[in-house]
């Protein structure tokens, strides 16, 4: 039977092999940094393995998206999906001569990193390509469902697979899907658009020129300017509470009940990317309305973690964080698709990408010095000083980190308030209509329009 070359089945084919790519990649990542810690000992070490993909990503993705609108979406996909690969390859080959060290890995991590830029504006810039306007919230949420479940699996699969086959035998098996994203690749037929040509018809403009154009782009439609603040506030928020959350559930619980808080965690990113993807929802009439909610509902699930040192509250608390935080973003990424060109989808989405993960890295740093400089010394480590904090928080040992969850909840609340002020905001879907995909129209893989 001949593969679909086109279509939602094309894209379903196309997200099979991603699939696979991401779920093994989330193996190989955590097997990694509990090889890497197994082989230094030092926690620095495994702190900068995971912080070090940030920095290529915030700062190649500006210039990753117009190569994606110069190139096409296809194109980038191939260039990221086979360095990918050719990075596992190479790591592999390290692991099986023996002559693997642990600094590679800083190399490695920065190189995929850099191409998991590109990917993820490219994969974007393909869906409305290839899907139906009406089931771009379906396809949303499959690929949301994707990397909630590899976030699911990954942890756990990297501990059985460590005493199976080893750390050679992951990073084989992480090639070898990339091996799978490629051949799906190879068999879908994503349309080729034109390049957008220079107002003064002269030379192509540079990469830089390309990401202005972009930022010009969205200065223009001040409602995807407040769509992009709100995913940044969103994020600032998971940046601060995944930092803190951890040091709470340790100070009254151990790692049992801190495993099942994070699993439970998950399982709501899981839910809410599986609605998504089996259901068209929300309508886009109600698509900035339910933003709203779900950021209201985030800055509560924040205070609800906050108020009594409990795992099953904890645990519901982050149910309702994680599944919140999914609805956003598969909602910005659904308005996204639907109001920007096609043409600008790239370098757009590379842009508001960049913008939105920053405020990830503020809330991991202005956590850890809130909690330690501040809200700690001030609740007392143990036992909580004042009664009118216990009230709030209530009693025992960790209640500073409960305390600076609870100014997060109040701070975020009031910040969604303001933003709902904007009446470019709330009337986004009617003042920005949604523009006609290529799916409705012949494309020679040259031309496409507009």
């Amino acid at each position: 039977m001949t593969p679909p070359t086109s279509g939602f089945r094309a894209y379903v084919l196309l997200w099979t092999g991603q699939f696979a790519a991401l779920a093994t990649s989330s193996v190989s990542s955590f097997a990694l940094g509990v090889y890497c810690f197994l082989q230094s000992g030092s926690v620095t070490s495994l702190a900068v393995l995971y912080a070090l993909p940030f920095v290529p990503f915030l700062l190649v993705a500006p210039l990753a998206g117009p190569l994606v609108d110069r190139w096409g979406a296809k194109r980038a996909m191939l260039v990221s999906t086979t360095g990918s690969m050719l990075v596992a390859l190479l790591m592999t080959v390290l692991l099986w001569t023996d002559t693997f060290a642990v600094w590679q890995v800083y190399f490695i991590v920065l190189v995929t990193a850099t191409l998991r830029a590109l990917d993820l504006p490219a994969f974007e810039a393909a869906l409305p390509l290839l899907v139906p306007p009406d089931q771009i919230p379906r396809a949303t949420g499959m690929r949301m469902l994707a990397t909630g479940v590899s976030a699911v699996v990954g942890p756990v699969l990297a501990g059985a697979l460590l005493m199976m086959i080893d750390i050679e035998g992951i990073v084989a098996l992480n090639w070898l899907s990339f091996l799978l994203a490629l051949g799906t690749l190879a068999l879908v037929r994503i349309p080729r658009l034109p390049v957008l040509e220079t107002a003064s018809g002269g030379a192509r403009p540079s990469l830089l020129a390309d990401a202005r154009a972009g930022w010009h782009y969205l200065k223009a439609r001040p409602g995807l300017v407040s769509l992009t603040a709100l995913l940044g506030l969103m994020s600032f928020g998971v940046g601060f509470g995944e930092l803190v959350l951890p040091p709470l559930v340790l100070a009254f619980d151990g790692a049992d009940g801190l495993g099942l808080v994070m699993s439970v965690g998950a399982l709501g990113m899981v839910v809410v990317s599986g609605a998504f993807s089996i259901w068209n929802w929300p309508p886009p009439r109600h698509r900035i309305t339910g933003l709203l909610v779900a950021l209201f509902l985030f800055s509560a699930s924040v205070v609800l973690a906050s108020l009594r040192p409990s795992v099953t509250l904890l645990a519901a608390a982050v149910f309702l964080f994680m599944g919140c935080a999914t609805f956003i973003v598969g909602t910005v990424q659904t308005v996204w698709q639907a109001k920007v060109e096609p043409q600008m989808l790239g370098r757009t989405t590379a842009l508001r990408n960049a913008v939105s993960m920053t405020p990830q890295l503020v809330g991991n740093l202005l956590a850890g010095a809130l909690c330690d400089w501040v809200a700690v010394p001030l609740v007392g480590r143990d036992r909580v000083r004042s009664e009118t904090v216990s009230l709030l928080v209530g009693d025992g040992p960790g209640r500073g980190y409960a305390l600076s969850l609870t100014a997060l909840g109040v701070v975020t609340a009031l910040t969604v308030a303001l933003l709902a002020r904007s009446g470019r905001l709330r009337h986004l879907e009617q003042e920005l209509p949604d523009v006609t995909g290529p799916e409705h129209q012949e494309l020679d893989g040259v031309t496409a329009a507009r």
